[in-house]
């Protein structure tokens, strides 16, 4: 008989009817292998769990833009996204499009309480495109961080400590 599933972040912010809760896999086993390198190696067991958003997400949204991937993090309890995906200028909008889908497809998944903390890009490959202001602001209006061609742990929420009356506070990295 199997166990009770482990409360991880991302199980925890999904509506137990949600299909997208038998998709969900420990640690950062839903990234495709290629994928996981693009995670530096001293994080990659910073995750409880994760998603393959794009996968899961589609049947039923075939035309769409579909965002990869989820991550549970385990020190901090959030839900983070994380796009794999070209660093071109042109692909600025792309990604933009893709949170936006990701958000809307996301709906009838999600806790009403839950959300996701940070929406991080990945470069897939070489950056094609200059760090400007007028790029940075793009994607900080929109909620997406650029975080260069790998994940590092300064791009991760900051860990849950404990105060004095017993309340939950987020340290300041």
């Amino acid at each position: 008989m199997k166990g009770r599933p482990k409360r991880t972040p991302i199980r925890s912010s999904l509506k137990k009817s949600s299909a997208l809760y038998s998709e969900v896999k420990d640690g950062i086993d839903a990234l495709e292998k290629p994928h996981r390198g693009y995670i530096a190696d001293v994080i990659r067991s910073s995750f409880a769990d994760s998603i393959d958003l794009d996968k899961a997400m589609h049947v039923g949204h075939e035309q769409e833009n579909r965002w990869d991937y989820l991550l549970g993090h385990t020190s901090s309890g959030k839900v983070i996204g994380l796009e794999p995906h070209s660093a071109k200028q042109d692909e600025i909008s792309t990604v933009i499009k893709k949170k936006a889908a990701a958000k809307q497809q996301l709906t009838e998944h999600l806790k009403p309480s839950a959300r996701i903390v940070a929406w991080l890009w990945v470069a897939s490959g070489k950056v094609h495109f200059a760090d400007t202001e007028k790029a940075r602001l793009r994607l900080d209006q929109n909620g997406i961080k650029f975080v260069g061609r790998k994940l590092q742990g300064k791009h991760l929420p900051a860990a849950k400590t404990s105060s004095k009356n017993n309340q939950c506070k987020e340290r300041v990295s």
